[in-house]
């Protein structure tokens, strides 16, 4: 059989959806998310980048995060591809902005996701997409954007998210 007669492998199935416990989960996980958000005092700079209404960017991160788990595919077909550092450049993304986003994530994923190793995989997962949108370093200057996550971390999934539409459906890689 010559190369081009192989058949290709699927790509596997993410099966985070199922084991966070679907969209209801996920509802709950940003949820929690939110709620840290508007509780932490290290998070008060992350806030202020937001709405004061944060109903419609919820909704948008429950589609999204439900889609990127193996979920639903509705997040693509309403919104393109997620572009998520894109999306984020009006905003200063610095480490301390990343790292309270995160705290944010962790305390949400503490709240709501028994399984500790299902915690640890999404906890990784999203470092890298939040470390990956940081646009500014430390003392201001303007951080260069430093490749797709693929070409950064070949073996690495990214992880990406929008909140406006801007381009044609995307579907987004899968966590595993």
């Amino acid at each position: 059989m010559s190369p081009s007669a192989l058949p290709l492998a699927a790509a596997p199935a993410n099966p985070h959806f199922g084991r966070l416990g679907g969209r209801e989960a996920i509802v709950r996980l940003v949820d929690a998310f939110y709620r840290a958000m508007d509780t932490r005092p290290d998070a008060r700079a992350i806030r202020a980048m937001h709405e004061p209404d944060l109903s419609h960017t919820q909704a948008v991160l429950v589609d999204y995060l439900c889609e990127w788990t193996g979920g639903p595919k509705v997040y693509g077909a309403r919104r393109g591809a997620p572009m998520l550092r894109r999306r984020h450049q009006p905003f200063d993304i610095d480490a301390s902005a990343r790292d309270a986003w995160m705290a944010c994530m962790r305390q949400a994923l503490a709240e709501g996701v028994s399984d500790g190793v299902l915690r640890a995989e999404l906890e990784a997962a999203f470092w890298k997409i939040a470390d990956f949108i940081r646009n500014t370093e430390t003392h201001g200057e303007r951080r260069p954007h430093p490749g797709r996550p693929m070409e950064v971390h070949p073996h690495a999934t990214p992880l990406t998210h929008a909140s406006a539409v801007s381009s044609p459906p995307h579907q987004p890689e899968s966590l595993s």
